[in-house]
């Protein structure tokens, strides 16, 4: 990809929590800034006034939720995000990085909580208006590794049972099983780095990007 023809691309980061997706996308803003990308980073639930105080809804220990009613709540946050920030970038020419999107709501609400997953996906496709990432990164570790990487004051969602997170992990797992092409699986175990040099492997695929330089 030229710096003259530049294509806008989405890109979104999943898996569990604690398995190090948000330093990625962190590393992934870097990466592309550095080579004059015009990029953005988001994340999910977040990043508009309403969605931000759905997130904090959402994460707030205090606060006890149905099922259903945690799952609207993402939808809802998710069509801000979408409307007010994802789409308008994109046709700007952006490429734009997610952290979490819908498969997210797909493993975590559906898998998880075990809802039924038509449902889930005909609301992730309602609330998207259809958007789908053009490639999704899932970052998989033990639950062990994640339970150790993950904060000492969990939040409502990181303080679930480990059957819980054992169901996510496998959600994860079965959605890069059903869309190879969209969503591909990178080892989140070994440190930081290491973990990115898969990452740019994919990145430099997607976005055509020529390895010609030691920071490539």
């Amino acid at each position: 990809m030229s710096k003259a023809n530049r294509e806008s691309a989405f890109i979104t980061f999943e898996g569990i929590d604690g398995c190090g997706k948000s330093t990625q996308a962190m590393l992934t803003y870097q990466y592309l800034s550095a080579k004059s990308f015009p990029v953005k980073m988001l994340r999910e639930p977040g990043s508009t006034l309403v969605a931000e105080k759905i997130r904090e809804i959402l994460l707030d220990r205090k606060n006890s939720i149905t099922d259903i009613t945690e799952l609207l709540l993402y939808q809802a946050a998710r069509a801000e995000i979408t409307a007010n920030e994802i789409v308008p970038l994109l046709k700007k020419g952006y490429i734009v990085l997610c952290d979490r999107f819908y498969d997210s709501t797909t493993a975590y609400q559906g898998y998880g909580r075990k809802l039924d997953l038509k449902s889930v996906r005909a609301l992730n496709r309602t609330a998207t208006a259809g958007l789908t990432p053009d490639l999704t990164l899932v970052f998989d570790v033990s639950l062990a590794t994640a339970a150790l990487r993950r904060s000492k004051s969990p939040d409502r969602l990181e303080s679930q049972s480990k059957a819980f997170f054992t169901r996510v992990r496998n959600g994860f797992l079965e959605i890069a099983r059903r869309e190879r092409r969209r969503v591909k699986m990178v080892d989140g175990s070994p440190p930081a780095e290491e973990v990115f040099e898969q990452v740019k492997k994919l990145l430099n695929r997607k976005l055509r990007i020529t390895v010609t330089r030691p920071d490539a």
